[in-house]
């Protein structure tokens, strides 16, 4: 059986794709496909459009995405974030208008996908490996609880009240208090589903049986519930709890949009925000499984196929899509093993509105809805969540800020929020330089300076570390100005600036150091850098330092042997001095005995 591998390549397909994988995959895609069915009409309903639509997207956009991506369990359609963005981008239409709202969300499809593959082309998904590990914590909670929250009328059989642009706590507050009596049918099939799929799960690891608990608990909840009679309508149409509902037999099939500019420049915006957010959601959700896995992931190719996916998708028919939380957490959760458990749910889902169109109707909503809670508990890290919480104020806030963001303004603002703030804690603490005095110790060591280190007045040896970046240009001014200041006021005339531990210098970084070289040089005071870094190196040299600093002034960084840049530099700084040499410190560390010993450093 050939089948694209979980680590290879589409271009060549796994000759050892085994049998093992294969079970795993096909009872991972049933059980995700018995899922899809039911988001793809309700998130295509959300949207505002035809529920067919949602459909299309769970077999079409679903498939390609899987066949062209690079998580193993991964899998995209519609989604309720994104839906509820297109909700927004189609509201310039009239509510009758449906035809060309619907040709106008096909277009969008178009558009997304080619802002996603302009960003793939350019590996800017490479950029994504800078979210901190903590939003992808405070996201995975947000969009957990808000995935629970929401299937809270499913489980108690009511119709959920307000609109998709309330909060949802508040629509949960109207539902309580506003809705229909709770159906206790309704609340008896959900009970019975989660306590029939923690039993089963139980079993499944106890006994390490096939992971088919999920598939398993909604068909036996299913024929129970249709045994019951519950699911089949009286004489007034009616059934006793509510259903999937019915499912059109028809495929995707080839459609050009109809293209106008007046609906390009309406769309623009929004499909800039779902091509990022759609990105941000599937990478989101792909490394936080991978977190679990240790699949390495490939950011880049994920970003090309969720733009193949929504091109290809705008062509036939579908709602744009992206990585999918409940989908994905359950595709991973049923055992999954490679990309091919996405194509099996995409060839399911496919099956399903052709053939057993009649049958998907007598699934309960709350048999789902009872999965998709127990789903969003599993999601959860605990332990992961704990490690955040103990290991900084700085992850514990961003877990938080991101979590609520998603709960109380939308999951589709939680990430870009949590990024944005993650930037913002992060520069502060990237422009923060660490300084430090250093010293020749009376048994000729170079070390950090003690309180009760007699002072020198011959060198000042000053270490720095930190990023030589923009950000950091108000620390190092301090320090520079402190030391120019000090050798002034005590008539030091020799500096060595160890610059080992200092980082990717930019332009504002080396102007700040070249001003400081230039005003000692005018003061007469001799600056050594000791410790140059090659970045460092390259860039003194390509801005033509040598033309008015002397090239015997840098030494570059050679490692930490005995005859190290540092202890270079130091040498030379007493060479200078010469017989010129009065400190009582430096006379201390320069005795005939201590001449013997090697000068070494312990910084």
């Amino acid at each position: 059986m050939l089948a694209p591998s979980a680590t290879g390549r589409f271009a060549g397909l796994n000759l050892n794709y085994r049998w093992s994988e294969a079970r795993k995959d096909l009872l991972a895609g049933l059980t995700v496909a018995a899922i899809s069915l039911p988001q793809g009409m309700a998130y295509a309903l959300l949207a505002g459009v035809d529920p067919r639509f949602g459909l299309y997207s769970a077999i079409v956009v679903t498939a390609i995405a899987s066949i062209f991506g690079s998580s193993s369990h991964l899998i995209n359609g519609p989604t309720s974030a994104i839906s509820l963005v297109v909700f927004s981008a189609l509201a310039f239409f009239d509510p009758d208008a449906r035809i060309e709202a619907a040709e106008a969300m096909f277009l969008l499809g178009v558009m997304v996908g080619s802002i996603q593959i302009f960003i793939a082309v350019f590996r800017l998904g490479d950029l994504t490996r800078y979210i901190s590990e903590s939003v992808i914590l405070g996201f995975m909670v947000g969009a957990s609880l808000l995935l629970g929250i929401g299937q809270i009328a499913n489980l108690l059989g009511v119709r959920e009240r307000g609109t998709g642009h309330q909060d949802i706590l508040h629509r949960l507050w109207l539902t309580l208090t506003q809705g229909d009596p709770f159906n206790i049918k309704a609340i008896g099939v959900s009970a019975a589903t989660i306590a029939l799929a923690l039993l089963l799960r139980r079993l499944v690891r106890a006994f390490k049986l096939p992971q088919m608990d999920m598939l398993a608990v909604l068909v036996i909840v299913a024929g129970a519930v249709f045994l019951l009679g519950w699911t089949q309508p009286d004489e007034s149409g009616k059934t006793a709890i509510a259903i999937a509902g019915s499912v059109p037999a028809s495929l995707p099939s080839p459609h050009i949009p109809e293209i106008k500019f007046s609906w390009i420049a309406e769309l623009s915006s929004s499909a800039l925000a779902i091509a990022f957010l759609g990105l941000l959601e599937a990478l989101a959700i792909a490394k936080s499984i991978a977190s679990h896995t240790r699949q390495p992931l490939d950011y880049n190719r994920q970003c090309l196929a969720e733009g193949i996916a929504n091109l290809i998708g705008g062509f036939f028919r579908c709602l744009p899509g992206s990585g999918s939380l409940s989908r994905s957490a359950i595709n991973f959760q049923a055992g999954a093993a490679t990309r091919m458990s996405g194509i099996i749910t995409a060839l399911a889902v496919a099956a399903a509105v052709l053939i057993l169109a009649p049958l998907t109707r007598f699934i309960p909503r709350a048999a789902l809805a009872g999965l998709l809670v127990i789903t969003a508990a599993r999601l959860i890290d605990a332990p992961r969540l704990r490690y955040a919480f103990r290991a900084s104020n700085y992850d514990a806030w961003l877990v938080l800020i991101t979590a609520l963001t998603a709960i109380f303004i939308g999951v589709e603002y939680s990430i870009l929020v949590g990024v944005g703030l993650s930037i913002l804690l992060f520069v502060p603490r990237a422009s923060k330089l660490k300084a430090a005095e250093l010293v020749v110790s009376p048994e000729r060591v170079v070390r950090e300076r003690l309180p009760t280190d007699p002072p020198c007045t011959a060198t000042i040896l000053f270490d720095l570390e930190g990023e030589l970046f923009f950000g950091a240009a108000p620390e190092l001014d301090r320090y520079l100005d402190d030391l120019r200041r000090r050798a002034i006021a005590q008539g030091i005339r020799h500096i060595v600036l160890r610059l080992k531990r200092v980082r990717n210098p930019d332009a504002v970084g080396l102007e700040r150091l070249e001003h400081f070289l230039r005003d000692a040089d005018k003061l007469g005071i001799t600056v050594l850098l000791a410790g140059v870094r090659p970045d460092l190196l390259a860039a003194i040299r390509s801005l033509h330092f040598k033309d008015w600093y002397p090239a015997d002034y840098i030494f570059p960084e050679e490692g930490d042997d005995v005859d190290s840049a540092t202890l270079k530099a130091v040498r030379r700084a007493y060479e200078l001095l010469g017989e010129a040499n009065v400190c009582e410190h430096c006379r201390q560390a320069d005795t005939t005995e201590n001449r013997e010993v090697s000068l070494y450093y312990l910084v």
